[in-house]
């Protein structure tokens, strides 16, 4: 298993409230929800279980039409474990299965056929499951919604959480809040309907924020191609206790190769093992290739621009022509060239906190940390000679780290160089 631990680009121009807010909402449901849900999954699969096993046994007993429903998917979709369930042969399965076999009387077992029925149609009715997470068998529209916010343990929702924090703190600092917001529900939505056509007549209800998750994959490989992802190798338990130590085997790879492996391997396990590896594999490659493409449409038709233009316009520190245009090229991955642009304003501005800051950055953003370092320290004496001490304390205290970490041998984690006055990630 491979889990990315970090990016290059870590570094955005404002709090990326949309991502915060979207974890929130998901914890906030699932701690709300999976009490629920843990205490109602035995209680209905032991009724559905019984409702099967009496229908396979009894064919001729009369059944309500939503539990007939239900029979008759479960025996499409299933046919080698309804033979198995039909053959007096098996093995019993409970208490209850050996109870029925000692009865003879028609009566009574319909009678007991209406009570499973009953029982179906209030847990049906009470299921968080059931009216809320997705069913391909009998899809609800308000579950194209709701189902992304569910999750079916600890291990789900922090996987899906962290791979959106990686993903959409810096694709919503350069689309905007409301573009990401549009899209996560958009392409979650995508996901799950893909997962239903490839899955038709599943009773496996789908949970999870995995296709959204999955899109914003797919749109950070659009836009970030280059962009290095340090992926932690996790081949058992130990490894994965190593991880958890700092230790284990790591490396760095560009997401433009990285990202399409991942959806290879996701069709793949589609294509092989289906609904059966009780994972939604095709909501992912549906999620992952409609917002690809997607991000495609609005880099080429000036959608990105413009919202890019009108984030630097609330947050841009700065009017100057030369500042803005260097901006600009960096966003676009042209660091060199918006270096160049940066030396010849410095020229004409020597003093320019603003467009040391952004040199600063764009240093950062290379990993060029021995230039990143002659940037701090100028930066560092232009606040000093601006008197603001408190900006030269920080500048020198990053000094110092860099130099301990230089010193040290310790490796340089990505973290966000500080520019005072904005929100960082």
């Amino acid at each position: 298993m491979l889990i990315p631990l970090r990016h290059e680009n870590v570094e955005g121009r404002r709090w990326p409230l949309i991502s915060i807010a979207r974890v929130v909402i998901n914890l906030v449901v699932f701690l709300a929800t999976h009490g629920q849900i843990e205490d109602q999954s035995p209680k209905n699969g032991g009724v559905r279980g019984h409702i099967l096993l009496l229908a396979a046994m009894h064919p001729e007993l009369k059944m309500a039409p939503e539990v007939q429903e239900f029979v008759t998917t479960f025996q499409q979709q299933h046919p080698g474990t309804w033979r198995e369930a039909q053959s007096p042969n098996r093995d019993v399965a409970d208490g209850w299965d050996a109870r029925i076999r000692l009865i003879d009387d028609q009566t009574a077992l319909q009678q007991e056929m209406d009570s499973l029925a009953e029982q179906f149609s209030s847990a049906e009715q009470a299921s968080v499951l059931e009216q809320y997470a997705f069913t391909p068998a009998h899809p609800k529209p308000i579950a194209y919604l709701t189902a992304n916010f569910l999750h079916g343990g600890w291990l789900h929702l922090i996987e899906n959480m962290w791979f959106l924090w990686l993903a959409g703190a810096i694709l919503e600092d350069t689309w905007g809040r409301a573009h990401l917001s549009n899209g996560l529900l958009s392409c979650g939505g995508s996901g799950t309907a893909c997962h239903a056509w490839l899955n038709p007549g599943s009773l496996a209800p789908t949970l999870g924020a995995s296709g959204a998750v999955a899109a914003l994959m797919g749109a950070f490989l659009v836009r970030f191609p280059k962009t290095k992802i340090e992926v932690a190798l996790v081949l058992g338990l130990r490894s994965l206790t190593n991880l958890a130590l700092g230790k284990g085997i790591r490396f760095k790879a560009a997401a433009y190769w990285l990202l399409p492996l991942w959806l290879l391997m996701e069709i793949f396990s589609g294509a092989l093992f289906g609904a059966h590896s009780g994972v939604a594999h095709w909501a992912h490659v549906g999620g992952f290739v409609f917002r690809a493409l997607a991000a495609l449409g609005s880099r080429y038709s000036g959608l990105e621009h413009k919202v890019n233009e009108a984030i630097e316009a609330k947050v841009t520190w700065t009017a100057d022509r030369e500042i803005v245009e260097a901006t600009g090229l960096m966003e676009k991955g042209n660091s060199d060239e918006a270096i160049g642009t940066l030396k010849k304003y410095i020229v004409m501005k020597p003093n320019s906190t603003d467009a040391h800051s952004l040199v600063q950055r764009i240093y950062w953003r290379k990993n060029d940390i021995p230039a990143y370092r002659d940037a701090v320290v100028r930066l560092c004496q232009l606040h000093l000679r601006a008197q603001d001490f408190d900006a030269a304390l920080e500048d020198y205290d990053e000094y110092k780290e860099l130099r301990r970490r230089d010193h040290s041998g310790i490796h340089m984690a990505r973290a966000v160089p500080r520019r005072r006055g904005q929100g960082t990630i």
